[in-house]
């Protein structure tokens, strides 16, 4: 199946509730509300079969954040795209739907402050165990801050 066909399914199965573009011949975006994720990730694998998510990446959008899942099977790409506010960034998690969602979405509260409701098992993935809480290095806002460099052994070191 090609992107415009598929493109007019979910359309006649979506209907309003997602924005259905082609953006190549095996390229496909879907545009969705928050609320509406769960029961379009379980439409999608269901009745078109897309099993496999191959990532899901967030952008910082300053007034709000923008979360892009990314499915694909042999013949096409799907990205559903769907934003959250900035004030209170939470979603539901799609664990009870794709199981391997888990990393991506314990990535997102790690590296962007975003609450995944829900989730199975919601600790840090990537940060250091001693990591500021509140501090999230993809954010726009986020500043780096150099620690201080001691070397082992060096009893001159600053400290």
């Amino acid at each position: 199946m090609n992107a415009e066909t598929l493109s007019l399914r979910l359309q006649e199965s979506f209907g309003t509730l997602a924005e259905i573009t082609v953006t190549g011949p095996r390229r496909l975006i879907c545009k969705i509300a928050s609320d509406q994720l769960k029961s379009v990730v379980t439409r999608l694998r269901k009745e078109f079969h897309f099993t496999h998510l191959s990532t899901i990446s967030a952008l910082d959008l300053t007034d709000r954040f923008e979360i892009l899942y990314h499915f694909a099977d042999s013949e096409l790409c799907l990205t559903v795209r769907t934003e959250i506010s900035r004030e209170t960034p939470e979603i539901s998690t799609i664990t009870s739907i794709i199981p391997g969602a888990i990393l991506y979405e314990r990535e997102l509260q790690d590296l962007f402050g975003i609450k995944i409701k829900d989730i199975p098992d919601n600790r840090p993935l990537l940060l250091p165990d001693d990591w500021k809480e509140g501090n999230y290095p993809l954010r726009k806002d986020w500043t780096f801050q150099m620690p201080l460099e001691t070397i082992p052994g060096d009893d001159h070191s600053e400290k």
